[in-house]
């Protein structure tokens, strides 16, 4: 399956509310009134794409109408247009440290699927040819570390872990030894499920940033937060309160294929300038794919 088509299955949900709207308030309104300019907004915000985008492709579909009235005027191009254009920004690079070890932390509140990722980005290291290993610094929830190494196991990566209730911080530190003694290229350090309320919990997780610059000057090179996309909007006060923290170089948004609320990947870009790095879209290990702006925003709004 081509990356569009895993995009436009993973998008579905989202795709077939948002295409139904546009396409019912187009035919009901041959004349783009007032009227019908509110329900597209009301169908957009609906979709979760924020206030910010969503007055965007308003204003651009009422500048269209005016300058070139109703005939031509494609409402689909111009939001898939806009939405491109606004998630173009930034780097979609998976970071690379000149001459070395890049270190990834991945972090994020609990069950986003953070584990299941870290995995997942160790394959796509290794499907580029460049050498992974695995870091357990969730030391908390039970089952973690086997999970982790069943993952491992699965993959053909290695998992450097340490006990239950151990310091994460002490993992941390032995993975990043551990992976320069390997001379590996990534190192992708999955770290404990924290609400992004809870301060001490935010502080433990910038102590495992600390140690591993101490141990390696410039890590962790990728902090990426791991978002549910079934939570919506939501997913936007964690990324506000994580990046606060812990500031991060990019966003991962997993379970994209269960939700209608797929818009919210465009709404957290455009409000943190964060780059969309990877989409969750399935549960195999390739189903974590590289961001495309381009092919986000038609398989959002193909008609």
């Amino acid at each position: 399956m081509g990356l569009f088509a895993k995009f436009k299955a993973g998008l579905q949900k989202t795709h077939s509310k948002l295409a139904h709207e546009i396409k019912r308030i187009v035919t009901r309104s041959p004349k783009l009134d007032a009227e019908a300019l509110e329900a597209l907004e009301a169908a957009l915000i609906g979709a979760d794409l924020g206030m910010g985008m969503t007055a965007q492709i308003v204003g651009a579909v009422r500048q269209a109408y005016e300058t070139q009235g109703d005939s031509g005027l494609d409402v689909f191009a111009i939001a898939r247009r806009e939405v491109e254009k606004g998630l173009s920004s930034g780097e979609v690079e998976l970071r690379q440290a000149p001459g070395g070890l890049t270190v990834v932390s991945i972090v994020g509140v609990n069950g986003t699927g953070k584990t299941t990722t870290a995995a997942k980005l160790a394959h796509f290291a290794a499907s580029r040819g460049q050498t992974a290993l695995l870091a357990a610094c969730d030391t908390f929830r039970a089952a973690a570390i086997e999970q982790i190494k069943l993952w491992g196991e699965r993959l053909h990566v290695d998992v450097i872990a340490g006990a239950y209730g151990a310091d994460p911080a002490s993992v941390a530190h032995d993975a990043v030894a551990a992976a320069q003694a390997r001379k590996v290229d990534y190192l992708f350090v999955d770290t404990a499920g924290r609400l992004h309320t809870k301060h001490n919990l935010m502080q433990e997780l910038q102590k495992v940033h600390r140690v591993m610059a101490k141990q390696l000057p410039g890590a962790p090179h990728e902090v990426l937060l791991v978002l549910d996309a079934t939570t919506g909007m939501n997913a936007l006060n964690q990324a506000r309160e994580f990046n606060k923290t812990a500031p991060l170089t990019g966003l991962i948004v997993t379970k994209l294929d269960g939700t209608s609320k797929g818009g919210m990947v465009v709404a957290i870009q455009k409000e943190l300038g964060l780059p969309v790095k990877f989409l969750g879209l399935g549960e195999r290990a390739n189903d974590l794919q590289p961001f495309d702006a381009k092919q986000f925003a038609q398989a959002l709004f193909e008609e």
